[in-house]
């Protein structure tokens, strides 16, 4: 399968991590923020212990640190994050690394990294977080694609299961969903639809 794969869910809880994993998720992000150290170290443990043994690939967000020290293999960050990161330690430890762009700056500053995905958002509006940036649009999901070439591009921001097959056919390799999954009346049915329509494009 590629990676991330083209449905690629955004979770903030090990219960969610279970959930997905157990549905047949391939690629589950951990978002978990505001923890310190301890309480990240323990949280990206409990989570790789979860996926363990499954075909479920497991993403830190942010704790690159926690993400090193528990063992995981894959790791995205924020440019915030980004700036903070030491990228030849991660290299060292053969994290595979996905890094968050909202404009052509960040973009730069994303590819000086040399990074194994390229995030692009919120391409929609979304209200789980407040964003510095305006919705990108569909077109710029074109745009990306175009100037990154080869490097795997992931849709993020307000997407919904309706969106996928406009938001694919302008470029982009992977979605990233959040509340269409965590904050839907049926989180399972609609995982299933995700993974259908993954299944339909293997």
């Amino acid at each position: 399968m590629p990676y991330p794969d083209r449905f690629y869910p955004v979770v903030d809880s090990i219960k969610w991590v279970e959930r997905l994993t157990k549905l047949g998720v391939g690629t589950i992000q951990l978002r978990a923020k505001e923890l310190d150290d301890g309480a990240a170290l323990q949280i990206v443990s409990d989570a790789l212990a979860v996926t363990k043994g499954t075909p479920t690939k497991l993403v830190v967000n942010d704790y690159w640190r926690a993400a090193i020290v528990a063992g995981a293999e894959h790791l995205h960050l924020g440019q915030e994050d980004l700036a903070d990161a030491d990228l030849a330690e991660i290299r060292k430890a053969k994290l595979t690394l996905g890094i968050s762009t909202h404009d052509d700056a960040e973009l730069a500053t994303a590819l000086a990294a040399k990074p194994d995905y390229i995030a692009l958002g919120p391409i929609f509006f979304t209200t789980l977080k407040s964003m510095r940036f305006e919705p990108q649009g569909i077109p710029k999901i074109t745009e990306w694609k175009q100037r990154i070439g080869a490097i795997p591009l992931v849709a993020i921001g307000g997407i919904k299961f309706e969106h996928a097959a406009e938001i694919f056919a302008a470029g982009a390799d992977s979605i990233a969903v959040v509340s269409d999954v965590t904050q839907n009346a049926d989180p399972d049915a609609r995982v299933r639809q995700w993974l259908g329509l993954e299944a339909e494009a293997a």
